[in-house]
C-alpha cells in the first residue's frame, strides 16, 4: 500500500519506532537514523524492545552533533517523503534538521514531530514517559485496582497510541499531498492522543458528575464484568444486548436472571452472589466452550504466552516467527496496519545490527 514511500526515522525507544514499524508493515521504506551508540532500545530489556519494533528498517549511524552528521541527514531528507522525529521541542531546529531546514530542500516533505506534550503550551519542554502522559491525560484515573489506587499498566498505551495517531496523521497528509502537491508539519502529542479517548468520559462528567465514562461499561452490572473461575482464571462477560444476556442465562439454566441483566454487581444482590459462585464451579475451558456455543459474548482472559496457540491468531497470521541471521528466531506481532491482507503483502526483514560503516 505504501510501496515507493520513503520515510526517514530519527526516533528512538518506543513511540516513534512503533509508528515507523506500522508504516513498514504498510510497505514503506524506512531509513532509521541512530546515534553512534545506537538506539537505547538496543539495551532496553536485553534488546527486545528494539527487536520487537525495528524489523523492515535500514539502519544508518549518524552523529547529529557534528556538521558531517547533519549534512548527511539533510542529504537523506532531501529524497524522503516523510520524516518522523521525537526530539524535545526545538531540538531538531537547533540541530539544523527541523521542518524549516528540510522544507527548504524538500518542499513536499511531510514532517511529523512526536512528543509527550506537543510543540507548544506550558508543558512542552518537560521530560516525561508513558506513565506521566497517562497520568495527566486523565486516562490513568480510569485504571485503578480494587482499593482505588491507580495501577501501572504493563502496556505502554501512550507510546503505542501516539505511534498510531502519528501514522494516521501521516497517511492523511500523504493523501492531501497527492491532491495539492503540498507537504506539511504534523505536531503529535501523546498526551493529546490519550485525551482523545475520553470523548464519552468528558461529556458524561460534565452532565452528570460521574467521571468514569459509561457506567454500565465499568463492571458495575451483572452482564458486563470479569468473573473468576474454578482454576483461578478469569472470564470476560460482555452480554450487553438483551439477546446475548438471554443466551447466557439459557445456557446456564437460569431463566430467572434474564430480567436482572443490569442489576448491580454488589454483594447485597443475590443474583450477583449466585453468578459469582456459578463461575467458580467450572474451569475457564468449560466456560470458553459454553460461551462459544451459546454465542453470548463470553471469552477467557488470555495470557500472552497463550496467544500464539489460538486458532484465531494462527488463521489471521497475527503472530509469526522471523528467522534472522544475527538474532536467531524472533517472535513478532503484525501490526495489521492497513488490515489483514495489506500486511500479508510485505515480506518482513530482520532488525539490523548497529554498523557505523553502513551507508
Amino acid at each position: 500500500m505504501l510501496q515507493g514511500i520513503k520515510v526517514l526515522d530519527f526516533t528512538m525507544l518506543l513511540p516513534g519506532p512503533y509508528a515507523t514499524l506500522r508504516l513498514s508493515d504498510l510497505g514503506a521504506e524506512i531509513i532509521k537514523v541512530e546515534p553512534p551508540g545506537g538506539d537505547p532500545a538496543r539495551q532496553l530489556g536485553d534488546g527486545v524492545v528494539f527487536l520487537a519494533n525495528n524489523r523492515n528498517k535500514h539502519s544508518v549511524v549518524l552523529d547529529l552533533k557534528t556538521e558531517t552528521g547533519i549534512s548527511q541527514a539533510l542529504h537523506l531528507a532531501e529524497s524522503c517523503d516523510v520524516i518522523v522525529e521525537g526530539f524535545r521541542p526545538g531540538v531538531a531546529h537547533r540541530l539544523g534538521i527541523g521542518y524549516d531546514a528540510v522544507r527548504d530542500i524538500n518542499p513536499g516533505v511531510i514532517y511529523c514531530s512526536l512528543t509527550g506534550y506537543g510543540q507548544n503550551g506550558p508543558m512542552r519542554d518537560l521530560a516525561g514517559h508513558d506513565l506521566n502522559y497517562l497520568a495527566v491525560s486523565g486516562v490513568l484515573d480510569q485504571l485503578r485496582d480494587a482499593s482505588g489506587t491507580p495501577i501501572v499498566p504493563t502496556v505502554q498505551f501512550a507510546d503505542l497510541l501516539g505511534g498510531i495517531v502519528a501514522v494516521e496523521s501521516i497517511l492523511a497528509a500523504l493523501v492531501q499531498r497527492q491532491r495539492t502537491g503540498r507537504g506539511q508539519f504534523i505536531d503529535i502529542s501523546m498526551t493529546d492522543a490519550l485525551m482523545g479517548l475520553l470523548t464519552n468520559h468528558l461529556l458524561i462528567e460534565g452532565k452528570t458528575g460521574y467521571g468514569h465514562g459509561v457506567e454500565v461499561l465499568s463492571g458495575s452490572v451483572l452482564c458486563y464484568r470479569i468473573y473468576k473461575t474454578q482454576d483461578g482464571r478469569y472470564m470476560s462477560l460482555g452480554a450487553l444486548e438483551p439477546k446475548f444476556w438471554q443466551s447466557f442465562c439459557l445456557a446456564v439454566n437460569r431463566n430467572d436472571w434474564i430480567a436482572l441483566q443490569f442489576s448491580p454487581a454488589i454483594d447485597e444482590n443475590p443474583a450477583f452472589r449466585e453468578l459469582t459462585q456459578l463461575f467458580l464451579q467450572h474451569d475457564a475451558e468449560y466456560w470458553t466452550v459454553l460461551g462459544n456455543q451459546a454465542d453470548c459474548c463470553l471469552q477467557p482472559v488470555l495470557k500472552v504466552s497463550e496467544l500464539k496457540d489460538q486458532e484465531h491468531v494462527r488463521e489471521r497470521g497475527t503472530i509469526f516467527e522471523l528467522e534472522t541471521a544475527h538474532w536467531g528466531s524472533l517472535q513478532q506481532v503484525s501490526t495489521h496496519a492497513g488490515g489483514h491482507r495489506a500486511s500479508a503483502t510485505v515480506v518482513p526483514t530482520e532488525p539490523q545490527e548497529l554498523n557505523p560503516e553502513r551507508d
